[in-house]
């Protein structure tokens, strides 16, 4: 098939994710004031988007704390430079099995569920422009961890954002992700054109092999816009390959700690590596208020 590089790209900085990486890095910020410092400084290197997730300030552990949200919130917000705010939505659907034997009831370490409006209430409260909706159940690398999302679960939150006016971001990690995606958007649960994230090389879902890669693209409808990215030391290998399929990039600590072999990689930087990437293949680097009007996007205060 014929490549139809994409000549306009966004760039989302992923600034810390909900991975056990708060002790592989010093970079990794771990408090509302720091995840917000790097947001800020990941949005004057060129990241369009910022994605936020909150951690404990003490631990580093993953968090679903509404007032460490509505922090990062309001410090992104009262920044010297504009920036897309996309919150997490997808904590609270982590089920840890006890055993292979016993496997019910769950193991207290690890298990993390909540309903549908317990786990948007800082969305409804912060109101950002984009949050993101993990579009299915999978196993993750970790042994008896299950990321834990339903047909029903996914229905309710899904409802819930396009009520809310905020545009959901799809999660996809395999293609069948993308096909109930499409279902969503054909019950009127969510909107068309629908925004999606490809999120490749995640253990277990789809591997980042070009192959597999561009299967996902080609599940994605062409009027919809996608972004993608792949973990560890692919990350910036996929800046150029989403370029190339007609997409945006993700980058950020979230996903990958490394900038060169030996070398900790703050956000700032990896935005600056993948803005250096797109723009040497004759792209060009979209702000904030071109990616609000591409997107359809609606920029509110906290309630």
């Amino acid at each position: 098939m014929p490549l139809t590089p994409s000549r306009d790209v966004f760039i989302t900085c992923a600034v810390t994710g909900s991975g056990g990486t708060q002790d592989r890095s010093p970079h990794v910020p771990r408090s509302p004031e720091a995840i917000a410092s790097d947001a800020i400084a990941a949005a004057k290197a060129g990241a369009a988007i910022v994605h936020c997730h909150v951690r404990d300030p003490e631990t580093g552990a993953p968090s679903r704390d509404v007032g460490m949200f509505r922090e990062v919130t309001e410090r992104i917000r009262a920044a010297d430079v504009d920036v897309v705010l996309n919150l997490t939505a997808g904590m609270g659907g982590d089920l840890t099995l006890s055993d292979m034997e016993n496997p019910l009831p769950p193991s207290e370490k690890g298990t993390d569920m909540a309903g549908a409006t317990e786990r948007m209430e800082h969305v409804r409260l912060c109101r950002p422009e984009i949050c993101t909706l993990d579009c299915g159940t999978m196993n993750f690398a970790e042994a008896d961890y299950i990321m834990v999302n339903t047909p029903g679960m996914l229905r309710a939150m899904g409802q819930m954002m396009t009520d809310l006016g905020v545009k959901p971001e799809i999660e996809a990690f395999d293609t069948g992700h993308l096909w109930f995606a499409k279902q969503l958007v054909s019950e009127g649960v969510l909107e068309d054109p629908a925004l999606v994230q490809l999120c490749m090389g995640v253990p277990w879902g789809a591997p980042d092999d070009l192959n597999t890669f561009m299967a996902m693209v080609n599940n994605v409808p062409d009027h919809w816009n996608f972004s993608a990215f792949s973990i560890g030391r692919n990350q910036m290998n996929y800046v150029a390959a989403a370029v190339l399929a007609g997409g945006h990039v993700r980058v950020g600590l979230e996903d990958n700690l490394w900038l060169d072999k030996g070398v900790l990689a703050t956000n700032a930087q990896l935005v600056t590596r993948a803005r250096t990437i797109i723009e040497s293949m004759g792209s060009r680097i979209m702000g904030p208020a071109e990616v609000r009007e591409k997107l359809g996007l609606v920029k509110r205060d906290p309630l």
